[in-house]
C-alpha cells in the first residue's frame, strides 16, 4: 500500500510542489524503498550501505525546501550538504519515472449531477493536468539542480516526461446503482475518463496463468471486510456487459489498471446516469479473499456477476485480470442466450477494379483480438443472421511471434509486463476502434485455428471442403500445441471444448465442469448450428479449418524430416513462414467471398464487407496471421 502514490493536490509552483502532502508522502516511500533494498545487500557489503542508510534516514523535508528558498552564500560544508540532498532527490525523480506507480485524481462528479461537462471535456482536462504535473516537476527539478550548481553545460532533455501512470477523472461510486448487499463498494471513487502513461513496462511476481478461474459455490465477496480506501474502480464496457473492476491499491495489483484502460472501452456515462445497474463485478487483489475465492459467482438474488482474485503474487499476473474479467462476459452472453468466440475478428473492407471488377481489401478493421460474441438476430425481412461482436478495443499481445516491424508500430502506443523474463512478454496496445468493436457484423467466415499440422509447400492452408457437422467437430475439439504461458508444457498438444471460450466448459477428457452453464451453452450452439448449415447451404457462409502451422516447429510429434518436406529449413523457420502462407491464402478465399457477395447483392454495388473469425486458444495463430496479412497487404507505412 505505501508504495503507491496518489495525487490529489493542486500545485502550480516549485515551492507548492515541495510542500505538498503528496510529496511529503512519495519522499517518506523511496525513503523506504532505498533503506529497503540497501538492507537487503549481503552481510559483507553493510559496511559501505550503512554511511547511506544514515544519510537517507537524516533527509528532511524543511532541508530540501530551504535549499530552493536560499538565495545567499552558504558555508563549503552546507554545499556539500546541499549537493547530497538534491543528488539524492534526483534519484527519486528518476524512480518516479521508472518504477513508481503514481495515480493523480481529479473529482468530476458534474459530469453526472447537472452535465457540466461531458466526457470528452473530462478527457481533455485531465490530460491538461497531468502535462501540467509533468511540466512542474521538470522544472522543479531543473531549479533544484541550478540552486546547487550541477546544472552545469548542456542540457540533456532525454525526451523526458513524468505524468502519473494514470490521471484519473472520478465520480462518486454511489452513481452505481448497486443492490443493497454490496454498498460498500459504492464508497470507491468510480474512474469514468483516463489518461495513461504508455511506453511503461511493469514488472509483476508471475508472468503466466496456472490456475483456472471458475465456478464458486460461494460469493466471494465479503462485504464487511471490505475497505473503500483500499481500491480504485474502472467501468468497463466489455462487449454488451458492463463490468465494474475494482484493483486494490498495492504493488502487483494497481499496475493492471493502465493495461485495463489500454484493453476495454469505458462504461457508458449516459448509462450510468439513467440508473443502469453493473452486470458483474470484478475485485481483482483482494486481501481478505482465500484460495478458494478465486473464481466467480451468480448472485441469483441480485442478478449480478461477482468474479474474485485474491491477493497472492502467484496471480498477480495481468492474464489474471484479463481472462477473470472475459468469463464474467462470456458467462453473461451464453446466460443471454448468445455463443462466445475466443477468436480474432476483423472486418475486411472489399472494393472492386472500376475496369476489371477484381476485388481489392481496402481496409482491416479490427472487431476482435481474443473474445467476442456470436448473437442470432432477426432482421426486418424475418431472417435470421448471425450478428458478430466483439469485446476489447485492445491486444494483449505476446512479443515472441511478431516481427521488428510489428512491435515497431507498437511502439508509444503500449503498456508492457513483464519484458525482462523472455519468454511470454507481453504488452497491452489499441488495435481496435470501440465503435467497430461494439457495432456488429454479420459473420461470413468462421475457420477453426490448427496450429499444429503441417501442410505440403504446395498446399492450401485452409480446409473448407467438409459438412458443418465436420466442422464443427474441430471447435468442439479445440486441439492446439501450447506455447508454455499456461500449466501445458510448450510443443505438448491439448484440448478445450471450443478453444477454451473461459471458463472451460469440459477438460480434456470430456467432462463436464460447469453443468447448468454447459447445458445452456449447448441449447445455444444447436440454434447456431442449425442456422450455420442454412447459411453455408445457401453459400452465404463459409465454415472450416485453417492451419496457421504456428507451432507445427515445436510440435513433439512432427519430426523433421517432416519440417522440411513441407518446405521449412528448420523448425525454427515455421513460426515465422507459416502464418504468412495462410495469410496468402485466407486473402485469396477473402476476395472469392466479397465476390460472391457482390454478385448475390445484384453486382452494382462499389463495397462490400467481409467478416472473419478466427477461432483458437493462445498461440493458435489469430494475432500473428493478422499481422501478416497487414505485412502482405502494405495498409501501413512505417
Amino acid at each position: 500500500m505505501e508504495e503507491i502514490l496518489e495525487i490529489r493536490d493542486g500545485c502550480s509552483t516549485p515551492e507548492q510542489l515541495l510542500k505538498s502532502l503528496t510529496f511529503a508522502r512519495y519522499l517518506k516511500i523511496y525513503k523506504t524503498t532505498f533503506i529497503k533494498n540497501l538492507e537487503s545487500r549481503p552481510a559483507s557489503r553493510q559496511h559501505e550501505a550503512q554511511p547511506k542508510i544514515e544519510f537517507i534516514k537524516s533527509v528532511k523535508m524543511r532541508e530540501i525546501v530551504a535549499i530552493l528558498d536560499h538565495s545567499g552564500k552558504n558555508t563549503r560544508a552546507k554545499n556539500e550538504r546541499d549537493r547530497d540532498l538534491v543528488r539524492f532527490l534526483d534519484g527519486a525523480f528518476h524512480h518516479y519515472r521508472g518504477s513508481a506507480y503514481s495515480r493523480l485524481v481529479r473529482l468530476q462528479n458534474s459530469v453526472v449531477a447537472n452535465g457540466k461537462d461531458t466526457p470528452e471535456s473530462v478527457k481533455d482536462k485531465i490530460t491538461r493536468k497531468a502535462q501540467r504535473l509533468s511540466k512542474l516537476i521538470l522544472k522543479t527539478r531543473r531549479r533544484m539542480l541550478q540552486k546547487v550548481g550541477l546544472d552545469m553545460g548542456v542540457r540533456r532533455t532525454q525526451s523526458m516526461t513524468v505524468p502519473p501512470n494514470v490521471t484519473a477523472g472520478e465520480i462518486s461510486g454511489h452513481y452505481l446503482n448497486l443492490p443493497a448487499d454490496y454498498v460498500s463498494l459504492a464508497y470507491v471513487p468510480l474512474t469514468i475518463a483516463a489518461d495513461i502513461q504508455t511506453g511503461v513496462n511493469y514488472n509483476t511476481p508471475s508472468n503466466k496463468r496456472a490456475l483456472p478461474f471458475y465456478e464458486l459455490a460461494h460469493n466471494p465477496f465479503k462485504s464487511s471486510e471490505f475497505d473503500p480506501e483500499q481500491w480504485v474502480s474502472v467501468a468497463l464496457q466489455v462487449g454488451a456487459s458492463l463490468i465494474v473492476a475494482y484493483l486494490h491499491k498495492s504493488r502487483g495489483c494497481i499496475e493492471m489498471e493502465a493495461g485495463l484502460l489500454n484493453l476495454f472501452p469505458f462504461g457508458n456515462i449516459e448509462e450510468l446516469q439513467q440508473g443502469r445497474r453493473p452486470d458483474g463485478v470484478f475485485i481483482f487483489g483482494d486481501p481478505n479473499a482465500r484460495d478458494e475465492d478465486l473464481g466467480y459467482y451468480w448472485d441469483d438474488e441480485n442478478q449480478l456477476l461477482v468474479g474474485t482474485v485474491p491477493n497472492r503474487d502467484p496471480l498477480k499476473y495481468f492474464g489474471y485480470a484479463k481472462k477473470p474479467i472475459l468469463t464474467l462476459h462470456n458467462v453473461l452472453a451464453i446466460r443471454n442466450g448468445e455463443i462466445p468466440l475466443h477468436c480474432g475478428c476483423t472486418r475486411y473492407v472489399m472494393r472492386f477494379g472500376e475496369k476489371s471488377g477484381a476485388p481489392y481489401i481496402a481496409d482491416m478493421l479490427v472487431k476482435a483480438d481474443d473474445m467476442g460474441r456470436v448473437v442470432l438476430e432477426t432482421d426486418e425481412k424475418d431472417t435470421v443472421r448471425p450478428i458478430f461482436y466483439g469485446t476489447e478495443t485492445g491486444a494483449f499481445a505476446c512479443l515472441d511471434g511478431f516481427s521488428e516491424q510489428a512491435k515497431l508500430l507498437m511502439q508509444g502506443r503500449e503498456v508492457g509486463y513483464n519484458q525482462a523474463t523472455g519468454s511470454n512478454a507481453r504488452q497491452i496496445v489499441p488495435v481496435a476502434e470501440a465503435k467497430e468493436v461494439q457495432d456488429g457484423d454479420v459473420l461470413d467466415i468462421l475457420l477453426y485455428m490448427n496450429n499444429f499440422t503441417l501442410i505440403e509447400e504446395d498446399g492450401c492452408t485452409i480446409s473448407i471442403d467438409m459438412s458443418v457437422d465436420e466442422a464443427i467437430d474441430s471447435f468442439r475439439l479445440g486441439e492446439r500445441v501450447a506455447a508454455g504461458s499456461t500449466q501445458t508444457h510448450r510443443g505438448s498438444k491439448e484440448s478445450s471444448y471450443w478453444a477454451n471460450p473461459f471458463p472451460l466448459l469440459q477438460d480434456g477428457d470430456g467432462k463436464v465442469l460447469h453443468p447448468d452453464l454447459y447445458e445452456k451453452f449447448q441449447e445455444n450452439e444447436t440454434l447456431f448450428i442449425a442456422e450455420m448449415k442454412n447459411r453455408v447451404n445457401n453459400k452465404e457462409m463459409i465454415l472450416g479449418v485453417a492451419y496457421s502451422q504456428l507451432m507445427a516447429g515445436a510440435y513433439k510429434d512432427n519430426g523433421d524430416e517432416d519440417i522440411t518436406r513441407c518446405g521449412y529449413a528448420n523448425r525454427e523457420e515455421v513460426e515465422q513462414k507459416a502464418p504468412v502462407r495462410l495469410a496468402e491464402d485466407l486473402i485469396g478465399l477473402i476476395k472469392e467471398k466479397a465476390l460472391d457477395k457482390r454478385k448475390r447483392s445484384g453486382g452494382k454495388i462499389d463495397q462490400v464487407s467481409i467478416t472473419v473469425a478466427l477461432v483458437g486458444d493462445s498461440r493458435t495463430g489469430k494475432s500473428e496471421t493478422a499481422e501478416k496479412m497487414e505485412g502482405i497487404l502494405s495498409l501501413q507505412l512505417i
